[in-house]
């Protein structure tokens, strides 16, 4: 898990009808290119940006494949911390002081500040090297169709969650992400399905917020079908996913 030029108003309305009535005939790459540039997300390609989740403060900078993901928060004793992940690895700071972890805390806390960075700017990553698109046809939630991908990973490149499978589900007319799940293997493992809401635009980039379920009874719900589970009331609500005060600017090209 581990990337305007003005017409007059008629000419763009027909080609933006042209473009909805045709995601139907495109395979699933297309289909994901064209939700990509639905969102905006591109420009997060060369860009820096900044958003609160829950107990701490994330920033993000991303530019010709180099990054730097920030995640500060406190300690339980009130001291502040700054994990700092990068391709060169993650690095811990208690206040200004640079401390030492073992291998295996390093990687959860780089798993973890990815992760929450994966999931805020999606659909960015879908097309990154390691991701293999399958088209699963179309299928319907609270009465309207989606488009229904799912995404698996390549050993090669996959991270260390490469066995996590996900599905998505596009809107045939506007593309919106509205839903989207996962199935995945670490700790004890689990399912999670995301239905978006607070959906906005930001500097040119749609972010969206999440209410997130689970099956009510473990192993009761088909990963393939919990869209289904979810229309039949078999999923409940754990958490929402919200991301506060967020903010995003372009890096001016030298």
């Amino acid at each position: 898990m581990n990337q305007f030029i003005h017409k007059p108003f008629f000419v763009l309305g027909i080609g933006l009808f042209f473009f909805i009535s045709q995601t139907r005939c495109f395979g699933q790459d297309d289909i994901v290119d064209r939700v990509i540039a639905v969102y905006g997300t591109a420009k997060l390609k060369s860009a820096q940006a900044s958003f609160d989740f829950r107990d701490h403060a994330y920033q993000y900078k991303r530019d010709n494949g180099q990054f730097t993901y920030t995640r500060m928060g406190k300690n339980r004793d009130g001291s502040p911390v700054r994990d700092i992940y990068s391709n060169d690895g993650l690095v811990r700071y208690v206040g200004d002081t640079l401390v030492s972890l073992t291998e295996k805390r390093r990687k959860a806390y780089a798993n973890s500040v990815n992760s929450v960075i994966y999931f805020a700017f999606l659909p960015l990553w879908l097309k990154d090297p390691a991701v293999i698109l399958q088209d699963k046809g179309t299928s319907k939630i609270k009465g309207r169709e989606y488009h229904k991908i799912k995404v698996t990973f390549g050993q090669e490149d996959g991270g260390d969650d490469f066995e996590d499978i996900f599905y998505y589900w596009f809107d045939v007319k506007d593309l919106s992400m509205d839903y989207l799940a996962y199935k995945y293997k670490t700790g004890k493992g689990g399912m999670r399905f995301r239905e978006a809401y607070n959906i906005r635009k930001v500097n040119g980039v749609t972010i969206q917020d999440y209410h997130n379920f689970r099956p009510k009874l473990k192993g009761s719900v088909p990963f393939d079908l919990i869209e289904k589970a979810f229309e039949n009331g078999q999923l409940e609500e754990l958490s929402i996913i919200e991301l506060k005060n967020v903010k995003i600017k372009a890096i001016p090209k030298t």
